[in-house]
């Protein structure tokens, strides 16, 4: 008898283990509910050379999303952000020059992000022919402004 009744308990357990396999195998697909009325539009595509380490600020948190269009021989002048940005080069080659002085360029396709304060002053700048179109996500403390301006650094003033 003992037999039967392990026989009996390994049936069960076999019969519960291949349940849960089962239903854990199942698209998940099944259990969701179909949308309507939804489209999207991909903006912009860029891909970053590299890890991208986003740094929300602390506290209430500003997310705007823009565009940003550069013409040929036009710059951003001197600034910085208070939060930081993530941007896709849409169009066209812009080139950074950065607080110490190097040099950036970023062109179509790729994706940049830009650090947060006032260590980290910058211009943009469209040196090509044709227009530079951004398209800019800043992750900002709340009620802070996109950028503020700032002076060229020591090593850009001569």
């Amino acid at each position: 008898m003992r037999t039967g009744i392990f026989g009996a308990r390994l049936r069960k357990s076999l019969v519960v283990a291949g349940t849960v396999a089962a239903v854990a195998v199942v698209p998940s697909a099944a259990l969701a509910t179909p949308g309507t009325g939804v489209s999207g539009t991909v903006l912009a595509k860029g891909t970053s050379d590299g890890r991208l380490k986003i740094k929300p600020p602390k506290g209430d948190t500003d997310v705007t999303v823009r565009t940003v269009t550069i013409a040929p021989g036009g710059s951003t002048g001197w600034h910085h952000h208070p939060g930081q940005l993530i941007a896709v080069v849409q169009s066209g080659t812009l080139t950074r020059t950065l607080d110490d002085c190097s040099v950036e360029a970023t062109s179509a396709g790729e994706a940049f992000i830009e650090p947060a304060g006032r260590r980290h002053v910058h211009i943009g700048r469209n040196l090509g022919a044709e227009p530079v179109v951004l398209y800019v996500t800043y992750v900002l403390p709340a009620g802070a402004p996109l950028s503020v301006d700032e002076p060229a650094p020591e090593c850009a003033q001569d």
